[in-house]
C-alpha cells in the first residue's frame, strides 16, 4: 500500500512512470524522497518543479538531511530553478553543515540572478569573434559546441536553450541560408577512395608515432595559472583575486607541479602514472615540478624509501626541480593550526579512533568547547602532556563523502626521520596537502579520482586561513591485474618469505620492473598510451609487456643460450679446429652491427629441441628429421644417441651437411652454443593466480593462499661467450625464446639473467 502511495506521489512530482519505478528501486534514494514530500505536501507545485526534487533527492548527501526542507523550498517557490543551482545549493550546504549563512547560500547559488536576452547576445558575440575565421571556412560543419561551453562559463546561471538559440541566430547572420555544399552528404564532397587512403595513411602515421608524455598533455584543458578562480567548484572570497596576483607574481605565471608520495614503500606501477602526469604536464607547459615527501607518518617512514623513490623518478629519466618534505613546513602548519583554533574553526577532541570511524559517527561532545580551551590543550599536546590516542585536532568541516570533522593533527611519541624529537604532533594528509601546495605555489594539484572527496576540504582550509588556494585535478588510478600492490601486503609476502624483497621481478614495484628489465622508456609508452581520464583502469599484465615488448625488439641485441642443454657431437665436423661464426645483433638492422660466435664439434642444443620418436606438426631434430642451425649455415641429421643410467638422453650424435647441399630443406633452425659461458636463468610466471587476488569472492582464504608458489624456476644454462662482458640491467634478446637482463646479483663468476618477457610467438614451432 506504502508503495502504491509513493509512487502516485513520485508521479505528481512530475516524473514518468516508469522514472517513478525505477527511484522506487533505490531505498536510499526512496527515502529522501519521502523526506520531502512530507515537507512539500500542501504546497503547490509548478511545471517542472518534480524533476528538480527528483534532481535534489539522487544527489543528496544524508550529513545534509536536517537543511533538505530549506532547499526543497528554494526549488518549490523557483528560487533554485535549474539542476545547477540545485548543485550548488548542495556543494555549499555540505560545506557549511553547522552554519548555513542565507545570504552566502544564496549568493553561491545563483539565487536572483537573472541573465537578460542582452547580455547572452553580447557574450555570444564576443566568443564568435574569436572563432569567426575557422567559422567562415567550416561553414555550417563548424562544431559549436565549444562555443556554448566558453559562453556557458562566463554566463553560469543563463539558460541554455536561450544561448544555444543565440548562437544559431548569430551563425545564420554570419553566414547565410546553407547552401548545396553545406547539406551535402561527406560521400559527395570527397571521393570515397581517396578518403579512406588519408584514413589509412593517418592510422599509419599514428601507429608508427606514438604520442609522448609531453604530446598527451599538450591537449590536456587545464586552467592556466592565475586563473584558478574559473574552475569548477573553486570557493570565491573577497581575497581570491588579489591572492592569486601575489601568486603570479612570485611564480612568473609558471606551471608548477609537484608529485607528494609518502616515504614509507617502494612506488608501484600506479605511482609511475602519477609521476608521467605530474612530470608530463609541467614539461609540457615549460614549468617546473618538485618531489615532495609527504613524511608526515614517522612510525612507517625509512631511509631506503626516500632513497629508493628519488631513484625511481629518475629512473624514468625526470629530474625534479627541487626535493622537499612535508616536514619542511612544520613551524608554518603549527601557527596555521593555531590560527584555526582562533578563528573558531578547529578543536580539540577526546573522541578515539574507534569512535569516528564510520559513515555516522556520533558528533564530537567537545565541538563547541571554548577557543582558549582548545588553545591550551592543543599547546598541551604539543609539548608532551597528552597520550598517545588521548586527543586529536580536528577541523570544523564535512567532507563530500560525509566524514565529519577530519583530524588535523594527533599525538605520536616516534622520533621523525628528519626532524628527531622535536615534534610529537604530526598533522594529517587532510590538513597537510593542501597548505604544502599553497606554500609552494603548486597551481595544479594533479591526484588519484579517490581524492575527489578530499577538494572541498581541500579549497576550504585555503580560504579559511587566507592563504593562495592551487585547484585539484583528479584523474583515474591505474591497478593492474594479476598482482598486489599495497605496502602491507607486500610486506607480509616478505615476511612469509613468498618474495625475496620489494624489487623481487615478480612484483609490480617500480624497482621490481626495473630489476626483471623493463625500460624505464617502455613503461612511459605505455602510460602516455593511458592518457588523463577520470575513468579508473584495471589492466592485464600483457598489457604492458607488449609496449616492453616492443621497445627491447628494437633495442636489445640477439644472442644465442640454451636454457635447458643437451650435448651434440657432430661426428663428421667438416673443420680442423673451432670456426667463428658471425651473428647479427639485430637481423633487421644490418648496419648495428654483430658478434661472433665459436663452432666446433660439440654443441648444445635445447632438449625439447630433439625428440626420439617424432610427433605429428613437431618439426625439430628426430631420427628421421633433419634440423637446420641458426647462422652456422649447416643442418644437423641424427645418427645416434647416448642414454644415462636412468635411460635419459644424455647426448645427441649427428652429422652434418650445408644447407645449400641438403636434399630436403630443414622444417625448423634452431639455436645452439659452443664452448659455452654457464649463466643462472630465472624464469617467472604470475605470482597470482586469480585476476582480482584482493577479491574475497575470488580468493575466499585471502590474497596469500592465492600465490603460485612456483612462479619462480632457476636454471642452469649455456649462453654463447659473448656475452661474458655483460653488465648489470644489460638486456638481450635470446633467440627464439624472449627478452632477458642481468640481474644485480650477477658476480664476476656468475652472470644471472632474468626473463623480461617472451617473444610474441615461438618461431621454433
Amino acid at each position: 500500500m506504502e508503495e502504491k502511495k509513493l509512487l502516485s506521489d513520485f508521479m505528481d512530482l512530475g516524473l514518468s512512470e516508469n522514472k517513478a519505478k525505477e527511484t522506487l528501486k533505490n531505498v536510499a534514494v526512496t527515502k529522501t524522497l519521502t523526506t520531502i514530500l512530507n515537507e512539500v505536501r500542501g504546497i503547490v507545485l509548478k511545471d517542472g518543479i518534480g524533476l528538480l526534487l527528483y534532481h535534489l533527492a539522487t544527489r543528496t548527501k544524508p550529513q545534509i538531511n536536517a537543511h533538505l526542507p530549506f532547499i526543497v523550498k528554494y526549488i518549490a517557490t523557483k528560487k533554485l530553478d535549474t539542476t545547477l543551482r540545485i548543485d550548488k545549493a548542495i556543494e555549499y550546504t555540505l560545506s557549511h553543515v553547522n552554519k548555513l549563512n542565507v545570504d552566502e547560500f544564496e549568493k553561491h547559488c545563483g539565487v536572483g540572478v537573472v541573465v537578460t536576452p542582452e547580455e547572452i547576445e553580447r557574450v555570444v558575440e564576443k566568443h564568435l569573434a574569436k572563432c569567426k575565421d575557422e567559422l567562415l571556412e567550416k561553414r555550417y560543419r563548424y562544431n559549436a559546441g565549444k562555443v556554448i561551453k566558453e559562453v556557458m562559463h562566463d554566463l553560469p546561471w543563463a539558460d541554455g536553450k536561450a544561448v544555444k538559440s543565440e548562437i544559431d541566430v548569430q551563425v545564420f547572420d554570419m553566414l547565410g541560408p546553407k547552401t548545396e555544399a553545406d547539406v551535402a552528404t561527406p560521400a559527395a564532397r570527397v571521393d570515397k577512395k581517396a578518403k579512406v587512403a588519408k584514413v589509412a595513411e593517418k592510422v599509419e602515421q599514428a601507429a608508427a608515432e606514438e604520442l609522448t608524455i609531453v604530446d598527451v598533455m599538450r591537449k590536456v584543458n587545464f586552467h592556466a595559472p592565475g586563473e584558478n578562480f574559473k574552475t569548477d567548484g573553486y570557493v570565491i572570497t573577497e581575497n581570491t583575486h588579489r591572492l592569486l596576483r601575489e601568486h603570479l607574481n612570485a611564480t612568473g605565471g609558471q606551471v608548477r607541479t609537484r608529485f607528494p608520495p609518502e616515504p614509507n614503500g617502494i612506488l608501484h606501477i600506479g605511482h609511475a602514472k602519477a609521476i608521467n602526469i605530474n612530470f608530463g604536464y609541467a614539461a609540457a607547459q615549460k614549468g617546473i615540478c618538485f618531489l615532495r615527501y609527504d613524511d608526515t607518518n614517522p612510525e612507517k617512514e625509512e631511509e631506503k624509501f626516500f632513497t629508493a623513490i628519488k631513484d625511481m623518478v629518475e629512473w624514468l629519466g625526470y629530474k625534479p626541480a627541487d626535493v622537499t618534505h612535508s616536514s619542511d613546513y612544520f613551524d608554518r602548519l603549527y601557527e596555521w593550526a593555531v590560527q584555526l583554533i582562533k578563528n573558531g574553526m578547529a578543536y580539540v577532541c577526546h573522541q578515539t579512533a574507534d569512535e569516528m570511524k564510520g559513515f555516522n559517527p556520533e558528533p564530537s561532545l567537545w565541538r563547541d568547547r571554548p577557543i582558549e580551551e582548545s588553545l591550551q590543550l592543543f599547546q598541551d599536546m604539543k609539548n608532551g602532556k597528552i597520550d598517545e590516542g588521548a586527543a586529536t585536532l580536528r577541523m570544523k568541516i564535512t567532507l563530500e563523502e560525509g566524514k565529519l570533522d577530519p583530524v588535523a593533527y594527533r599525538v605520536r611519541f616516534i622520533p621523525h626521520h628528519r626532524t628527531g624529537d622535536r615534534w610529537c604532533i604530526y598533522p594529517t594528509y587532510d590538513y597537510t596537502h593542501c597548505l604544502c601546495d599553497s606554500i609552494e605555489n603548486i597551481t595544479h594539484s594533479l591526484c588519484t579520482k579517490e581524492f575527489q572527496s578530499r577538494r572541498s576540504s581541500y579549497y576550504w582550509l585555503c580560504n579559511a586561513l587566507n592563504i593562495y588556494c592551487p585547484v585539484q585535478w583528479e584523474y583515474g588510478r591505474l591497478n593492474v591485474n594479476y598482482t598486489v600492490v599495497s605496502k602491507r601486503k607486500i610486506a607480509k609476502l616478505i615476511e612469509e618469505r613468498i618474495v625475496n624483497d620489494w624489487d623481487d621481478p615478480r612484483l609490480f614495484t617500480l624497482t621490481a620492473l626495473r630489476r626483471r628489465g623493463f625500460p624505464a622508456e617502455s613503461i612511459n609508452n605505455f602510460c602516455a598510451q593511458l592518457g588523463v581520464t577520470g575513468a579508473q583502469m584495471s589492466i592485464d599484465p600483457s598489457m604492458l609487456e607488449a609496449y616492453v615488448r616492443d621497445y627491447l625488439n628494437s633495442t636489445a641485441p640477439r644472442v644465442m643460450v640454451v636454457l635447458d642443454p643437451l650435448k651434440v657431437t657432430i661426428e663428421n665436423y667438416p673443420h680442423n679446429n673451432p670456426t667463428q661464426v658471425s651473428v647479427p645483433n639485430f637481423p633487421s638492422k644490418p648496419e648495428a652491427g654483430s658478434h661472433s660466435v665459436t663452432f666446433d664439434r660439440v654443441i648444445y642444443i635445447e632438449a625439447n629441441d630433439f625428440m626420439e620418436e617424432g610427433e605429428k606438426g613437431y618439426r625439430r631434430l628426430t631420427p628421421k628429421q633433419s634440423v637446420g642451425l641458426r647462422h652456422a649455415g649447416y643442418a644437423l641429421e641424427h645418427k645416434g644417441v647416448k642414454k644415462d643410467a636412468h635411460g635419459k638422453v644424455v647426448e645427441v650424435v649427428c652429422t652434418c651437411i650445408e644447407i645449400d647441399k641438403v636434399a630436403t630443406k630443414p622444417k625448423a633452425f634452431v639455436h645452439w652454443v659452443s664452448e659455452p659461458l654457464a649463466v643462472e636463468v630465472r624464469l617467472y610466471e604470475p605470482l597470482f593466480r586469480h585476476k582480482n587476488p584482493e577479491d574475497p569472492l575470488e580468493v575466499p582464504d585471502g590474497f596469500l593462499s592465492d600465490c603460485n608458489l612456483d612462479s619462480l624456476k632457476i636454471l642452469e644454462s649455456f649462453a654463447d661467450r659473448s656475452l661474458k662482458d655483460a653488465k648489470v640491467l644489460d638486456k638481450f634478446q635470446f633467440e627464439r625464446l624472449g627478452f632477458f637482463s642481468v640481474d644485480p646479483d650477477t658476480t664476476f663468476s656468475k652472470l644471472v639473467l632474468n626473463q623480461t618477457v617472451g617473444l610474441k610467438e615461438d618461431a621454433g614451432k
